[in-house]
């Protein structure tokens, strides 16, 4: 099992480790609902060293990343970050990526579960691309700041100025001969950053950054998996596995402002032919009655008859709901619906809202 640079780290603070996509990960360090709390109020830090971070760099780097993503990346300007997808032919989702541009090469940050996955699968496709692609999972260490608190934090303790970042957008800089990225993004609805660096120096930078956000009364708190996944859940953001899958497309995934279908790319033609036509089904968000959580797998009824699948749910610690996610016949999927989840045997009434649960203030 494969252990990101900050596992000591995670040791010292008693986290509860799990094996997730062949990583020793943090699920939690006090309790989920403590961590996503935190979060939602003040500034929480993950550790995402597991995802992937691998680089595209040569002539036809540009054009390589047009024809694997959804998204028009050509377009965007040094220093912007764009999410996207990666699709097979018949239109499946690969992956759920975000695509840095530099001024010489792009970065893609792919899900850990996918990597290896997506380094085969980009190999084959670079035939006929001059494009040199390496993989710096395993050098580099990966770090998301999130919360409201965040970015002022930050500003406070980093060397480079931040209050010019916007969202989406990336700055570099340089600290002991070391290189590191900062990206205005992130996975829990809240503002926040995502911090890339030298894996050799991961430990000690997020120590002292701890420290020092002590000493200016604003502390940072470590949350684990737990809370990433509630936290995103109530922002309404999929999770590869669970809303995204190569069973389905880009466009039943509720995610089409993500594909730009006036280009080419792998998968174009089949995305085109399902707007087109209109999906079958749309990944659609739920408010479920009771207290029993709708978990993913679980059948969506209408009359008696399977209309859907629960894709993730929880109990929602900011709202004080049961909500879930699912994918759901398109003709049942808009907002007062009323349909069934049956859960475990039980059948709960549920009640199709508008995605996302939850949306930060600004």
């Amino acid at each position: 099992m494969l252990q990101t640079p900050l596992n000591a780290f995670h040791r010292e603070c008693q986290a509860r480790l799990v094996d997730f996509a062949g990583w020793e990960m943090p699920v939690m360090y006090t309790s989920i609902i403590e961590e996503h709390n935190y979060c939602r109020q003040h500034c929480a830090l993950f550790d995402v060293s597991h995802m992937g971070r691998v680089e595209f760099r040569g002539p036809d780097a540009a054009r390589f990343m047009e024809h694997l993503n959804t998204r028009n990346i050509g377009g965007a300007a040094p220093g912007m970050c764009r999410y996207s997808h990666m699709c097979k032919d018949d239109g499946g989702i690969l992956d759920d990526v975000i695509v840095s541009k530099f001024e010489d090469h792009f970065l893609v940050v792919c899900n850990a579960s996918n990597r290896e996955k997506l380094l085969g699968w980009w190999e084959q496709q670079r035939r006929g691309f001059n494009v040199e692609i390496t993989d710096r999972t395993l050098e580099t260490a990966m770090v998301a700041l999130q919360g409201p608190e965040a970015m002022e934090t930050m500003s406070r303790l980093l060397p480079i100025p931040l209050d010019d970042l916007k969202r989406y957008r990336f700055k570099t800089g340089n600290v002991m001969g070391a290189d590191y990225f900062v990206a205005r993004s992130g996975y829990t609805g809240e503002d926040g950053a995502e911090i890339i660096l030298p894996a050799n120096l991961a430990l000690m930078a997020v120590r002292l950054l701890i420290s020092r956000a002590e000493e200016l009364g604003r502390p940072i708190k470590p949350a684990g998996l737990g809370a990433r996944d509630t936290l995103r859940l109530e922002a309404g953001m999929p999770l590869y596995g669970h809303e995204l899958t190569e069973d389905w497309d880009s466009i039943t995934a509720g995610q089409e402002w993500a594909v730009d279908l006036t280009k080419d790319f792998i998968g174009s033609d089949v995305l085109k032919r399902v707007k087109a036509e209109g999906p079958r089904r749309k990944i659609t968000g739920f408010e479920v009655e009771g207290k029993r959580i709708a978990r993913q797998g679980a059948p969506i009824l209408r009359d008696g008859q399977q209309v859907g699948t629960v894709t993730s749910g929880t109990q929602s610690p900011t709202l004080g709901k049961n909500i879930a996610m699912g994918l759901l016949d398109s003709e049942l999927a808009t907002p007062g619906q009323s349909v069934e989840i049956d859960v475990r045997g039980t059948k709960c009434t549920t009640t199709v809202v508008p995605l996302p649960f939850y949306k930060a203030k600004k």
